[in-house]
């Protein structure tokens, strides 16, 4: 909630429902500061400590050791991740994102096929989602403005590169190591079963962006 806070706050600024003078007011940058993430997520931590604590009867010695136990599955999703954000800001640097959208231009591949394949090669490569649908929008962007699509189909295209950023989940992605960890699964079993049901998301994603956008061009 406190996240949603902090983006319902920044979206209403940047649109302009909330005057400019709001946002030097004490309640906005409170509310936007207790909205940032790791601020929210330690309130939220402190909010269990003591549920699990006041509320339960549970012991100081026991709380220490239930946070003490959590260090372990933790710790290696926050090594993976950071590893994955380090490759994911290598990768528009040395070129290579630019590189392979080139590639696939010259191809004659469509825009929207181009966006996603895009997006799945560098999730692939580097785990994170987030940098491979940034990265890929930045890399098409030109391409899209030249093309002259309209908003469903720019929609659609959005949605085809959101699709490609979450396919093949594997040992780079934290993602797949939370799931993996906390479901008690191990490697394998994990591949077999997150890693099948995020690829088929995406491909049943862009499937149906894809059908949107021809529509959506048929139409326009």
């Amino acid at each position: 909630m406190l996240i949603f806070v902090n983006t319902g706050l920044n979206t209403l600024a940047a649109s302009g429902v909330l005057p400019e003078s709001a946002r030097n007011e004490l309640w906005f940058q409170l509310l936007r500061t207790l909205g940032e993430t790791p601020v929210a997520l330690l309130i939220a931590v402190l909010v269990a400590v003591f549920v699990l604590g006041s509320r339960r009867g549970v012991h100081g010695g026991a709380i220490e050791k239930l946070l003490e136990s959590s260090l372990g599955p933790v710790c290696s999703v926050i090594l993976i991740t950071g590893a994955g954000g380090m490759f994911g800001g290598v990768l528009p640097t040395s070129g290579i994102g630019s590189a392979l959208a080139d590639v696939l231009g010259n191809l004659g591949i469509p825009l929207i096929v181009a966006g996603f394949l895009i997006s799945a090669i560098l999730r692939i490569a580097q785990g994170s989602a987030t940098v491979a649908l940034t990265t890929t929008a930045g890399l098409i962007a030109p391409a899209v403005a030249a093309a002259g699509l309209n908003g469903m189909q720019i929609a659609a295209l959005v949605i085809a590169v959101a699709a490609g950023s979450v396919v093949v989940s594997h040992v780079n992605d934290s993602g797949f190591w939370l799931v993996g960890r906390f479901f008690g699964m191990d490697v394998k079993t994990t591949l077999l079963t997150w890693t099948v049901m995020e690829t088929l998301i995406g491909v049943m994603g862009f499937a149906i962006a894809a059908i949107i956008f021809w529509l959506a061009g048929v139409a326009g």
